[in-house]
């Protein structure tokens, strides 16, 4: 302690400083000190006991808020005496920031409602606004996505990196693709000919997707259970399903089942595949596309249904 008091009174004797100020910049230096350390070392810790790659950064960016509010409280003891010393100082100052740093503090407000609702959390898969990506990082005045989609088909990454204000949560809804429910349902429109043999072509899909649906797996069929329970989703089908329209040009056979999020597109590549090799397979089924043909009613149409001829 006497070498402390001797650093304080050559500090006041070079600087010119009051005792009181040489002591307050002391005690400021030595909280900011510990908190260095500390921070090192549960940080070191974390990294050696936590193996979950979003574990370990959620905890290690806890300990860090934690921390640094603990100095920012200690600083404004130091500095100002008591609680009762500058609380009313720090209400007068909070409120002319909140007139004068509006879209701040909206985002610091953005942060609490993220830390404590958790509408989404690092690693999701979310679409906020116009942009969509995957959540890396989230900070007291704003998160970072990894885009996807844009001018990228199929939800797949940009490689492009976008910051957004944390106060966007109040003003923009929320899509979460992963939290709670971690599938997406995906469908593939297939038009067949009129002429082809469309609910041949329909079992064909039916069991093409059935070999592609996550819900295959056991596992994948009580997450779909749970999220159904904890959000009150009622879902009519779970497996997978082949619906049957009519277009202009043909029999639309649409695939209907359940995918992940982030295998949407290579899901579909798959499904494609095999619908492909079994329509090249049946020579009863074509690919119906956009032609320009010549339809006689009269030779052509159904006996009962053909027009009459002319003079008839």
């Amino acid at each position: 302690m006497e070498a402390l008091s001797n650093l304080l009174d050559w500090v006041h004797q070079v600087s010119g400083l009051s005792p009181v100020v040489v002591k307050r910049l002391g005690g400021t230096l030595l909280v900011w000190v510990l908190y260095a350390v500390l921070r090192a070392f549960l940080v070191v810790i974390i990294h050696r006991r936590v193996a979950e790659v979003g574990r370990k950064y959620t905890l290690t960016k806890s300990v860090s808020y934690f921390l640094g509010f603990a100095v920012a409280i200690l600083t404004l003891i130091i500095w100002f005496g008591n609680v009762t010393g500058w609380a009313a100082y720090l209400g007068i100052l909070s409120a002319g920031l909140a007139i004068a740093l509006q879209d701040p503090v909206t985002n610091l407000a953005g942060w609490v409602f993220l830390s404590i609702r958790k509408p989404f959390a690092v690693g999701d898969r979310i679409e906020i606004g116009e942009h969509r990506g995957d959540v890396i990082d989230m900070r007291l005045f704003q998160f970072t996505l990894v885009e996807i989609g844009n001018w990228v088909d199929a939800d797949q990454s940009t490689g492009r990196i976008i910051h957004i204000p944390n106060g966007w949560v109040f003003k923009n809804s929320i899509a979460n693709y992963t939290a709670g429910f971690n599938f997406i349902w995906n469908e593939l429109p297939v038009t067949v000919t009129f002429e082809s043999n469309w609910q041949k072509a329909k079992q064909l899909l039916v069991d093409i997707a059935a070999r592609h649906s996550i819900l295959k797996d056991r596992d994948a069929q009580e997450q779909v259970r749970q999220a159904a329970r904890k959000y009150l989703i009622s879902f009519q089908y779970l497996t997978p399903i082949v619906w049957v329209s009519v277009a202009d040009i043909g029999v639309t056979l649409t695939i209907r089942y359940i995918c992940e999020p982030r295998r949407r597109r290579s899901s579909a590549g798959e499904v494609w595949e095999d619908v492909l090799a079994a329509f090249a397979a049946a020579e009863d089924i074509d690919f119906a596309y956009p032609t320009t043909r010549f339809y006689n009613n009269v030779t052509e149409g159904k006996p009962e249904a053909r027009a009459d001829l002319p003079g008839e």
